[in-house]
């Protein structure tokens, strides 16, 4: 079983602020819930309630599950990052490792009620809101508008934001998710998610190494494969 206190402290250092009194750091501290998960693992959130997670290590996917045994990969989630898992309503949710990852999770109303008057706090959850909101719109885009091949790179040049390495002018990526979740994700086939990265691959935009590895070779062609505006309206 992970311990706590290592966990905690990083999120403490990563949300809540230096100058946030001792009283109120142990609130959270007590609210706080450890959960080490080995990869393919689910924590459930069908019981009820919001939560607000923090991805301490490792790579996840939020999921929502509908009738008949439809899921819906809603996103994908690293190491550092905060985001809320919605109360069941129409459908319920659950947060899958990628790889071996431990999360903290908090009960949503406890959390806010603690963070009231914490405007350092309230800015760091509407900054990951916002963020959030902003990628929302971006799927929702490409699920209703966009062809295979722009769902694809939209998808390649989101996981550079967030979890590429610049090399040499180029973008390595080591994606912890498997073409099975890219596909449900971007509301594709595995073999049209192949055929995309195929593609790209075979016009010099990417290269791949290994089973997880893609550089992006050149982005600026990724971003005019993905439909972007070139100017901003």
């Amino acid at each position: 079983m992970t311990s706590l206190s290592h966990p905690f402290e990083q999120f403490a250092e990563r949300v809540l602020p230096s100058t946030l009194g001792g009283d109120v750091r142990c609130g959270f501290r007590a609210l706080a819930r450890c959960h080490p998960l080995a990869r393919d693992v689910s924590l459930d959130f069908a019981a009820g309630g919001e939560h607000i997670v923090f991805v301490v290590r490792g790579a996840t996917k939020l999921v929502a599950h509908a009738s008949e045994a439809r899921d819906q990969v809603v996103a994908f989630h690293f190491a550092g990052e905060v985001f809320t898992v919605p109360e069941p309503d129409n459908y319920s949710y659950s947060v899958c490792a990628l790889r071996e990852c431990d999360l903290l999770t908090f009960a949503s109303p406890e959390f806010l009620s603690l963070a009231e008057g914490e405007a350092e706090i309230m800015r760091q959850l509407l900054d990951s809101t916002k963020l959030s909101l902003r990628r929302c719109r971006e799927k929702t885009i490409a699920l209703g508008r966009k062809t295979a091949g722009e769902r694809v790179a939209v998808f390649l040049l989101g996981m550079a934001r967030r979890i590429g390495v610049e090399q040499d002018g180029r973008v390595a990526l080591e994606l912890p998710m498997s073409r099975r979740d890219i596909s449900e994700s971007l509301g594709l086939t595995i073999e049209t998610v192949s055929r995309q990265l195929s593609k790209l691959k075979d016009d010099g935009v990417i290269e791949t190494a290994g089973r997880s590895g893609i550089i992006l070779r050149n982005c600026p062609d990724l971003q005019r494969r993905a439909g972007f505006l070139k100017h901003a309206a």
